[in-house]
């Protein structure tokens, strides 16, 4: 199992870690999530052979969110789920 911290920009409510968590939980190998919203992070523990750091992102964009591995997914350039 690896864990894998995802920076995640453009979630501004509760319902935006719930769409993010719900797509993650669906990736095969993913075994547990825990997205945070006030920290802009998720969390991701996974079966490495089954997936990649790399398909985690890739999902999290689908959603529409944007994915960074440096600390400037704490300043959101994302409209949010619930923004028009």
């Amino acid at each position: 199992m690896k864990t894998e911290l995802l920076k995640i920009a453009g979630m501004s409510c509760g319902g935006c870690t719930s769409k993010v968590t719900s797509a993650l939980k669906v990736v095969s190998g993913v075994s547990d999530v825990n997205v945070s919203l006030s920290a802009g992070e998720a969390t991701v523990h996974y079966d490495e052979q089954l997936t990649s750091a790399e398909q985690l992102k890739a999902v999290v964009k689908e959603v529409g969110y944007r994915v960074d591995i440096t600390d400037t997914a704490r300043n959101p350039q994302g409209k949010g789920c619930c923004s028009n």
